[in-house]
């Protein structure tokens, strides 16, 4: 199990240096002249050549790409100050580090994902899949399969709305979405980002039903479950024992995969509610072409997405012994 581990972690490494080499390589060769936009309109020429000293850009690119990606490693220093190590570089418009930015904005992200979607997905999702599917063919398997298939159908940019106009303008029932820290507040963390969550783990919740009720029924016409039932057991029994957990496989598997779709759904979440989370970050930087920020992001959500997968692998093997010889 731990050389399993030790492959992933080293497959990830070689894949983020790739990434964060693609990265630069796109940064040096925009098109836009960046030490012009970190100087602004009114720039002298002498001031253009300060920054383009300060940034680095007068050495050559071998050289440029080196202080980059030895800095993620050691830190670097900038005219402002030192950047220590995860340094990402330094934004062009707030001046501030982006790796501090990032981990300023990255919990709001983390609560709407890990803390949120993914625990509300797996719990609900997943429980009324496989309770779907143990009561095959009744009223609650049309239940959760017709709520599935209408929650499916709608988006986070049209829920949203809905759910805030009902429940926070019209009735006053819930409190405008707001993220208050865990550490400060946690009734007020979990009030604050409840619609939120809520709305975005709506739009993953119904494919995970759906996606529970046909693995366990798949799971259930297996022959070792036949066999089990053959010998007298009880149907919870066979249920828990022998179909419970080969039906998680496909479940943990495009769990993984889906990282990535839920951080575009935070995106999109946190513009919705107005929530300063990354996903905001990511448009901020882009709409201001602060290219430091921007790559930074990247890089910070290809190494999310990285982490996130050898979890899932890990779990994988978890389930199924036979992940680690392959």
């Amino acid at each position: 199990m731990l050389q399993f581990i030790i492959r992933r972690v080293l497959g990830a490494v070689v894949t983020l240096f790739l990434i964060g080499a693609a990265t630069f390589f796109l940064f040096v060769a925009a098109p836009s002249d960046y030490a012009s936009l970190a100087c602004g309109k009114d720039c002298s020429p002498q001031r253009l050549a300060d920054i383009r000293e300060a940034l680095g850009l007068n050495l050559p690119i071998a050289q440029q790409f080196w202080d980059f990606m030895s800095g993620i490693v050691t830190g670097r220093d900038f005219p402002t100050g030192h950047c220590p190590a995860p340094c990402l570089g330094q934004s062009f418009y707030s001046g501030d580090m982006v790796w501090a930015t990032i981990m300023d904005r990255f919990p709001v992200t983390m609560t709407l994902t890990v803390g949120g979607a993914i625990v509300f997905l797996l719990v609900v999702g997943v429980g009324a899949g496989m309770l779907a599917a143990y009561r095959q063919a009744t009223m609650v398997d049309k239940i959760a399969t017709g709520a599935s298939m209408v929650l499916s159908s709608f988006q986070i940019y049209f829920l949203g709305p809905i759910v805030l106009t009902v429940l926070v303008y019209s009735t006053g029932w819930m409190e405008d979405p707001k993220y208050v820290p865990i550490s400060e507040d946690p009734v007020g963390w979990f009030i604050g980002m409840s619609i939120p969550v809520c709305v975005m783990a709506t739009i993953f919740t119904a494919q995970y039903t759906r996606m529970a009720r046909s693995s366990m029924i798949e799971q259930l016409a297996e022959d070792q479950v036949r066999t089990a039932r053959a010998k007298g057991m009880s149907n919870q029994y066979v249920f828990f024992r022998y179909a419970w957990r080969g039906s998680l496989i496909p479940i943990v598997t495009v769990l993984g995969i889906d990282i990535s779709s839920m951080l575009g759904g935070a995106v999109v979440t946190e513009l919705t509610f107005s929530l300063q989370g990354i996903g905001q970050l990511a448009v901020s930087g882009a709409t201001t072409k602060d290219l430091p920020l921007t790559m930074g992001v990247m890089l910070f959500g290809a190494f999310f997405i990285l982490f996130i997968n050898i979890l899932t692998d890990i779990a994988y093997a978890f389930i199924d012994p036979r992940v680690r010889l392959s």
